[in-house]
């Protein structure tokens, strides 16, 4: 019922935080089967810096950001860029919306959850705008709880691509969460970081703007965001050649940026004691699918284990060949020492 109480989650929330590009889609997808786990993928990285710069939105602020795409994504998506992490059918004649205004929450969100997005969107409407002015990270917890309760699930699970560059600030917004860090050889990341455009793009705008003496990454260690960051973003994104952005950086520049966000993240989660932190190597997931899983949900809470989705879960993941091996022999040792503080940390061979 619109303006009844969100739902009280008797399991503490789950932050699954990545570089991305490192097998986290297919964890949160492994966890989207499981009856009782709202798997919340692509959330929070679309809605762009309002995600984190807002303070206290009332509803009606809040469901903007939810359905207006921020200055970068629609950049992206009006020239047709659209990655394959993407769900909603926006190229069917029958659908509501086309790339260039599709909402960021129906891009994967919401089609991640259901076969109906459209209407699920629509159910969420009243209930968000009906909300009063509060602190942002109340809106989200509602939001989750509406969810939670047309869905019928009893924990979210976020995962968004390259979270661990938003680390602080989600930790600091949900203090109380428990974070799965999903990582894999950086150098297998910064070879498929290199072929997605979206990271292209943002490699890129990062290089453009350190030319003029403005290092975006400085931002990563915040633990809230600037009201200034939605501006700075539009500024940025009406300068740019999208096209001509993500053919600047190069295979050493990418290895760079994943070692730097391993280290950022690693910093965030340092103080998080053993119960609320996990790490999950996604080469061991593929080795040892059943294992890890079941390591996983007992991990998210113990009542959640449940055999059948066990069972249909773990039959899925299967291993893939490095990539990295492929690499000349200049090329391969370019990246490594690229990659190297950061495999370093994470225990891989140099």
């Amino acid at each position: 019922m619109i303006g009844s109480p969100p739902t009280e989650f008797s399991i503490p929330p789950v932050l699954i935080l990545s570089t991305g590009r490192c097998g986290s889609t297919m964890v949160s997808d492994l966890l989207n089967r499981h009856p009782d786990v709202l798997s919340l993928s692509e959330f929070f990285v679309p809605l762009g810096p309002e995600a984190f710069s807002l303070r206290r939105p009332d509803g009606d602020r809040m469901w903007r950001l939810l359905t207006t795409q921020s200055p970068g994504l629609h950049a992206m998506l009006k020239q047709g860029h659209v990655v394959d992490e993407a769900l909603y059918p926006y190229d069917d004649p029958a659908a509501r919306y086309r790339a260039a205004d599709m909402p960021p929450i129906i891009a994967v969100t919401l089609p991640h959850l259901t076969d109906t997005p459209e209407a699920l969107l629509d159910a969420l409407e009243p209930r968000v705008r009906a909300r009063p002015r509060m602190p942002l990270a109340d809106h989200y917890r509602a939001l989750f709880g509406d969810l939670a309760t047309i869905l019928d699930r009893k924990v979210w699970v976020e995962r968004s691509g390259g979270t661990l560059m938003h680390a602080a600030k989600l930790l600091r917004m949900f203090p109380e969460a428990r974070v799965i860090h999903v990582y894999r050889d950086g150098r297998d990341t910064a070879m498929s970081m290199s072929q997605h455009h979206n990271f292209r793009v943002l490699l890129g705008a990062i290089k453009r703007c350190r030319r003029l003496g403005i290092d975006p990454q400085r931002a990563f260690r915040a633990d809230t965001g600037s009201p200034l960051d939605p501006l700075i973003q539009r500024i940025v994104f009406s300068l740019l050649d999208i096209d001509k952005t993500a053919a600047l950086p190069t295979l050493e520049d990418f290895g760079r940026f994943w070692s730097d966000l391993i280290l950022v993240g690693l910093e965030s989660v340092a103080k998080l004691p053993p119960d609320r932190l996990l790490n999950v190597r996604f080469e061991d997931v593929q080795a040892a699918p059943r294992e890890k899983l079941e390591e996983l949900i007992r991990f998210i809470d113990p009542s959640l284990e449940n055999a059948a989705w066990l069972d249909e879960a773990a039959a899925i993941p299967r291993p893939a060949r490095s990539k990295f091996g492929t690499l000349p022999d200049d090329a391969r040792a370019a990246l490594t020492r690229a990659c190297a503080p950061g495999l370093e940390r994470l225990g891989y061979p140099l």
